[in-house]
């Protein structure tokens, strides 16, 4: 007679508990154990809790193979979700074998767990696992689909419904009540401030400051108070939620004629625009992207957008500042570039339409594609081409935790009928157009972020904080990864003969980049530099980017004359003939304002189920040479972070964003 001890371990998160019946199968290469329930005195399964178990066979099962669990209902109870954090296995040789599991497990689902070190395919020896990781691929590419709504957009999962997802990629019940009582509750807030009756308009500028009797931030309130100045509207192109587009400029585009003497007021005196063209001081925002998709219509009346050029200075106090705008790509008498000499609201105006335009961008563009609908690419490929015990499985899944889940809910917040992005000047039709052109003009390179600030000639420009905390961090996660590849992959021959591998980089060229060859993304790869490069890729932007273009929305983004994703009139054709009337004209009425507000408040707002960078509460890698490099990827993080609090001591507009202390491990709202 034989004993395995067993240690089962239940989340802590809120609900993992279950009362329900839970029953194991061990399988080892001498043989399997018959199914055991598994039960003792008093309460089995309680959140946070570790059990412990003997199951009997009448002779040792030899090496450890896999672990079956299986979970079948107490009586006539409703669906009890049990969240298996871990099974840990001693033999009767005395061994302990650690079985990672990490995942809600459903009324009458069978799981098999795989025990021991990451094992790519080539390195399976015994027939039995050969068999199970065969059958597991097989099972994941029918439950993990792609689908395509739109040839020249990237494809993503097949489910229809979050009552869909698989419960391993579902929100924790908390999560789930937390986002629903969020939305709720400001919903509540808006209405018991009257702030929500559909078609009043605003009265005044200040009247808006309504909008934060419930919720302001120190950023919030800085920007309603600094909206106008131009330093701060300098600022927020390399700082804001949006540090993507702006770019060193050394020769005017033929479209945007500004003149010396136009800007000569603007610059330091005895100087010219060609000059510090030379010097590097002169930086370009060009919203050429935007020409010629046509702006929605609201009820027979139609909104507005520009395809903009706005041209910035960095004067020697190291303030980055409008010098002139154009709000048009093609120049003419009804489209005059606009200065800062030119009355005040016509300025502002200007502004306001280049700011909104690079708000709608910003949304659909750097967001929402190019961190959510990326990390689903990435997802769904990892779900679908490695089995659980493949070790690039194992370093990527914690940053796909709840991607699914919340991209569902993302598409019907911002997209679906009523929702702030399908309400915006550009709606649906526009947006996917603007998503459409911004995939056909990416490159694998803008994705990288050495690259990119190369590409866009931002290596030297002063204050450009995102830019400072985002290159440590890429130096991070790439020692980090290149760690992790090195010691599975010996050899870039090793990197070859990975099949499945292989497979996934083709899935996401293939549903993400949709074979682009122009693009420089790869198709395959050839050497461990290569594949140590994208994994850093794809850690950095579901994790790092999308805390740089998401959590700061309600601090900049909630004040809509700093601008706005809908506005109702026309830019200004002719200068001298606007008021702040007019300012308010433009932006949006109460309810839509109410609408937009809401919506980026959802998307920063603090939930308790997080999971920062860094931090592993899933122990994927038991082997001690992963657990070092998880340790010093740790360490690395906790002395930037507190660089980052040092640093923000001095600023008087701290950058927090890229603090690891707040970026989460995944995209998860």
């Amino acid at each position: 007679m034989a004993e395995y001890k067993l240690k089962v371990t239940t989340g802590a998160m809120k609900h993992a508990g279950t009362i329900d019946h839970i029953y194991v199968i061990l399988f080892g290469t001498e043989g399997q154990s018959e199914r055991t329930e598994l039960n003792s005195l008093g309460i089995d399964f309680k959140t946070g809790k570790t059990g412990v178990y003997t199951v009997k066979t009448s002779s040792s099962l030899g090496k450890l193979l896999l672990v079956k669990v299986e979970k079948d209902p107490f009586f006539i109870f409703p669906e009890d979700e049990w969240y298996c954090s871990k099974i840990v296995v001693t033999t009767p040789e005395g061994d302990n074998v650690v079985f990672p599991c990490y995942r809600w497990i459903s009324r009458g689902e069978l799981v098999e767990l795989r025990g021991g070190k990451a094992i790519k395919c080539l390195e399976e020896e015994h027939s039995l696992l050969i068999d199970h990781r065969k059958k597991e691929l097989e099972l994941r590419k029918s439950l993990y689909r792609w689908e395509s709504a739109d040839d020249g957009l990237m494809h993503f999962s097949h489910f229809k419904d979050v009552s869909e997802l698989p419960a391993e990629v579902r929100f924790s019940l908390s999560k789930s009540e937390e986002f629903k009582c969020t939305q709720k509750m400001i919903s509540i807030e808006l209405l018991l401030k009257g702030l929500a009756k559909p078609g009043k308009r605003w009265q005044s500028i200040e009247e808006m400051k309504k909008i934060f009797t419930f919720k302001k931030t120190i950023m919030s309130e800085y920007v309603s108070q600094h909206w106008k100045e131009d330093d701060f509207f300098g600022y927020q192109f390399l700082n804001a939620t949006n540090p993507n587009v702006i770019k060193r400029c050394s020769k005017l585009p033929s479209n945007f004629p500004v003149t010396d003497e136009m800007v000569k007021p603007f610059l330091e005196t005895g100087t010219s625009l060609v000059k510090e063209m030379k010097k590097g001081n002169i930086f370009l925002c060009d919203q050429r992207i935007f020409d010629g998709i046509p702006a929605r219509v609201k009820e027979g009346n139609p909104l507005y957008v520009t395809a903009g050029l706005c041209l910035f200075y960095m004067n020697p106090e190291q303030h980055l500042k409008p010098v002139a705008i154009q709000l048009h790509q093609q120049p003419s008498e009804q489209n005059p570039i606009f200065l800062p000499s030119d009355p005040e609201t016509d300025w502002l105006l200007a502004k306001l339409f280049i700011r909104s335009s690079d708000q709608i961008e910003h949304q659909a563009v750097h967001h929402l594609m190019n961190t959510h609908y990326l990390a689903e690419v990435f997802a769904v490929a990892t779900l679908r081409c490695f089995p659980t015990i493949h070790p690039l499985y194992k370093l990527l899944i914690p940053h796909f935790r709840y991607t699914l889940h919340i991209n569902m809910l993302g598409r019907k917040l911002l997209l679906g009928p009523g929702g702030a992005l399908s309400d915006s000047s550009l709606g649906v039709e526009g947006l996917t157009e603007l998503m459409r052109r911004a995939l056909s003009q990416m490159t694998y390179g803008s994705l990288c972020l050495p690259e990119n600030i190369a590409a866009r000639g931002l290596e030297s420009i002063p204050n450009f904080y995102y830019r400072d905390d985002a290159l440590k961090l890429w130096k991070y996660i790439n020692s980090y990864a290149t760690g992790m590849v090195e010691h599975y992959y010996p050899s870039d021959s090793d990197v070859l003969d990975d099949a499945e591998l292989q497979e996934w980089i083709n899935e996401i060229f293939t549903h993400g980049f949709l074979k682009n060859k122009q693009s420089g993304f790869p198709s395959c790869f050839n050497t461990k530099e290569e594949l140590a490069k994208f994994i850093t890729m794809v850690i950095f932007r579901v994790s790092a980017q999308h805390a740089a273009v998401n959590t700061g929305q309600y601090d900049y983004n909630s004040w809509m004359p700093n601008g706005s994703l809908l506005l109702c009139q026309p830019p200004p054709a002719t200068k001298g003939k606007t008021s702040m009337q007019t300012i308010l004209e433009v932006l949006p009425n109460v309810e839509e304002t109410v609408k937009i507000v809401s919506t980026v408040r959802i998307l920063s707002e603090k939930y308790t189920d997080v999971v920062l960078l860094g931090d592993f509460p899933e122990e994927h890698f038991d082997e001690l040479v992963p657990k070092q490099i998880i340790k010093a990827f740790q360490a690395d993080l906790s002395y930037m972070r507190e660089e980052i609090a040092a640093r923000n001591s001095h600023l008087e507009v701290p950058y927090t964003y890229l603090n690891p202390a707040v970026i989460e491990n995944s995209v998860t709202i």
